[in-house]
């Protein structure tokens, strides 16, 4: 997300309206919904995470305890907990 200056793009008319509601502060204006991403969509975070939490639990099934993933990991006992509950329940491939 980059910063651009309200006068080189926007014509005088519509920044003396938003100077109404916001005078001479940064404000955000979000994507159209048409046009948003799903997080990680532009990143291989989502893919990441997805592998980091199947050895996790592939660890987990040869007898890890969640405290020692948790260190492992540096998770919380909880997250490791969560990433445990939801793993079991999907078929990993």
């Amino acid at each position: 997300m980059g910063y651009v200056r309200a006068e080189e793009i926007l014509p005088i008319e519509v920044i003396e309206l938003i100077q109404q509601y916001v005078d001479g502060e940064t404000i955000y204006i979000p994507r159209k919904a048409a046009h948003r991403q799903a997080w990680g969509a532009g990143t291989q975070t989502r893919q990441e995470l997805l592998m980091r939490n199947q050895q996790i639990y592939r660890d987990y099934l040869a007898g890890s305890r969640t405290s020692e993933l948790a260190c492992k990991y540096y998770l919380s006992k909880k997250s490791i907990q969560r990433i445990l509950r939801k793993m079991s329940g999907k078929k990993m491939g």
